[in-house]
Formats: structure tokens, sequence, C-alpha cells
């Protein structure tokens, strides 16, 4: 059960740190899965539940990191920038500028935006739409960025946030920055709604990048996807067997109606309920989830891949501070549910703790699976973040026990 508690505040944030920078991260997992974050520090504290910065690095180490990172991005933004020169330039494109064999094309809207860039870029540059053809990979990348375009006006539209051209255009570079750096993936829908509220968050645009590239190393391999399997595939197949574990009758009313694939979803395992919660109450669902499945040995990743207790003098050997891992962590921990696999994700146990709320209802009026994406998209805006989780860890309790026992 997940009791409701005070909001992780100011300074309580401040006084987890000592006078060097090191974090008791342990002091902060509770308040923030109880009360959530104070929001002038949800960025700053966002960076250490997603791994961003190790709770055992010190100030200086973390100032280093942060300035490193910077240039990094500013590399990264300006060879995007030289392949399209509206990188950076404070708009961005709705139009697609190349075909798939890579042959220009001459959008008037395009041409436009060009055209009315400063000339000292265009003598370094020349005109992209005139060069000759890219190889693949640039191929793939610029195709990607009308739709990026398309997807980022569709992104909380609602906030005044975006009312701002540069917002919209910091949000487009970043996640066209995001698909060179990760050719594998590139750009999927449904990222724009998850990076969107770390440029909210984060002021500088480089921060910002590293944060959602951090949440990114969790949830890319939901965006893989191939003519014959979606990245949620394994997710939805432990789906199916949790709901058969907890809600038999239901599992076996959805498999009737052909939804044994648990497609209807999809959606709420790639983007987080983003789309099933107000802005506000996603954020705080997120930050909940993250403190609840907090572990330091996996998130908490260097440059260089490895973790500072890795790194460490004499640290080898030694078993992680169960004290410093999340609540949901803690239960994977003693029930050895990690020994064999990855952990599961919570966000799996939210579905299913969404679908056991919804389960009366499904039974009684889903007659089709029409019908069950109907009663799940009638839940947008009326979920609770705090007994979300709080379903989720109790099944998530429940099903741990039953699959020791099988």
């Amino acid at each position: 059960m997940v009791k409701r508690g005070k909001t992780l505040s100011v300074r309580k944030w401040q006084a987890a740190f000592t006078p060097e920078g090191y974090l008791d991260i342990g002091k902060t997992l509770s308040r923030i899965y109880r009360g959530g974050i104070h929001p002038s520090i949800r960025g700053e504290v966002w960076e250490f539940l997603l791994g961003s910065y190790d709770p055992k690095s010190t100030f200086d180490d973390r100032e280093q990191i942060r300035q490193r990172r910077r240039a990094q991005y500013a590399l990264l933004k300006e060879e995007c920038h030289q392949m399209f020169r509206l990188i950076g330039s404070g708009r961005f494109i709705t139009a697609p500028i190349i075909t798939e064999d890579g042959e220009p094309i001459q959008d008037p809207v395009v041409l436009k935006e060009l055209a009315s860039l400063p000339q000292e870029n265009a003598a370094s540059n020349g005109s992209e739409l005139e060069k000759g053809l890219p190889d693949k990979k640039v191929i793939q990348w610029k195709l990607t960025l009308h739709q990026i375009g398309l997807d980022v006006v569709r992104t909380d539209r609602t906030l005044v946030f975006y009312e701002k051209q540069e917002n919209l255009s910091k949000l487009w570079d970043i996640l066209a920055v995001y698909a060179w750096f990760d050719t594998e993936v590139g750009y999927c829908q449904g990222m724009s709604d998850l990076c969107s509220p770390m440029i909210i968050l984060l002021q500088d645009e480089a921060d910002a990048f590293w944060c959602f590239e951090h949440l990114m190393r969790r949830l890319r391999g939901n965006f893989r996807c191939t003519e014959r399997s979606i990245g949620v595939e394994v997710q939805l197949g432990t789906l199916a067997s949790i709901t058969q574990v907890i809600d038999p009758k239901l599992h076996q009313h959805l498999e009737t109606l052909g939804g044994g694939d648990y497609l209807f979803a999809v959606r709420m395992l790639m983007v987080l309920f983003r789309r099933e919660f107000s802005f506000g109450d996603s954020l705080y669902l997120w930050e909940m989830m993250w403190a609840l499945e907090y572990d330091p040995d996996l998130f908490s990743v260097y440059e260089d891949g490895e973790s500072a207790s890795e790194n460490s003098e004499g640290s080898k050997g030694k078993v992680k501070s169960i004290r410093q891992c999340g609540k949901y962590e803690r239960e994977n921990m003693k029930n050895g549910s990690k020994s064999a696999q990855a952990p599961l994700p919570i966000s799996v146990f939210l579905v299913a703790s969404v679908l056991k709320d919804r389960s009366s209802k499904l039974l009684t009026e889903a007659r089709g699976l029409d019908d069950v994406v109907k009663i799940l998209n009638d839940i947008t805006g009326d979920l609770d973040a705090r007994k979300a989780c709080s379903g989720a860890m109790k099944l998530h309790k429940k099903y741990l026990k039953k699959a020791k026992k099988t």
C-alpha cells in the first residue's frame, strides 16, 4: 500500500545531501512515492531518479559531467544542423523533405523556411535540397523530421508553455537529435509525449536531452518494432499472465473477445499513461513509479556505462543497500525475481491494476474489442495516481507470491 504523505520539499531535498554533495537517496524515495515532488525541484530530482547522476557523486563530479554532456549535445546538434539547417534555427517543419529513395522534395513551405535563414549559414552548408543523395542512415533520419514536427504540434497543445514557437522548436530539436543519436530506434510516435515534460522542467536544452535519453534507456525497447513484432510484446505477454493469475474470469472474457494478446494496452505501456492522466497527474505518477522501482545499480550510470558503486575502490562483491532501493525494487529483491531476468516494470502492474478496477464493467459491458477500447478510453482524466500505484504494488506482491508457488 502507498500511504499518502508530505511532498518532498526543497528543504528536505537539500537536507539529503552531505556538504560534499553525496545524496542519501533512501531518505527521499518514500517521501516521493507518498507525496510527490515540489514543482520547483522536480527537474533536478528526476535527473537522479532516472540515473542521470549517481547519488554517490559529489557536487563537483556532477558539474563536470553536466558540462561534458552539454558539450557533447552541442556537437550532436551541430552535426544535425550540418545535415539540415533548420535544426537549431528556432523553427521546425511538418512537411517531408526527401522521398524514401533520398530524392529531395521541393516543398514550397520548407524552401521558404530555408531561404529565411541567415546567408552566412547557407554559404557554409549549401542548400540541403540540392546536395547529392545522402547515405541510408541520413535518409532514414531525414525521413523522420516531418513526422517529429507533426507530433510536436500535437503534443501538450493545451499548455501555455507551447504557445511559444521557441519551445515547440526546442522539442523538435531534441527529438531530431535523439533520432540521430540512437539510429537503431530512431524516432517513433509517442516519444514526444515522454520528452515534453523534460523541456518544461529543465531550462537547459542539453540537460533536458540527457534526462530524456536516460528515460529512453529504460523504454527504448518498447519502441523497437519489426514487421513481426512490437517492442512491448513481452510486457503484453506478462500482462496476460498477471491478469490470468489475478482475475482469471476477466482474462477468459478478454480471450473470448479476441483480446488475449492485450494489444489494447499498448498505448498505456508505450507512453506511461500520458494520455490517461492529466499533464500534472501524469508527472506525479511517473515520479511515484520511478521512486518505487529505483535501483541504484541499474540506473545510476556514468558515461562509460559503469555505476559509481562498481567504480569505487573495494565496492566489488558488496551487496547493495536495500535502504537505497525503492519499495517495488525491494519486493523484487526479497522474492529473488531478478536472478534469472530483468525485473518487470511497474507499469505492467499499473495496467493490470486499471484492468482489475474496470473488471466488472468490462465483464458486463464489453461485447467486442471496440467496447474494451472504449471503456479504457473513458478512464481518461478519471484515474488517481496514488490509487493506481497502490493497486499495482498489491498486485505485484500477490503475483510474486503465486508465481513462487507455481
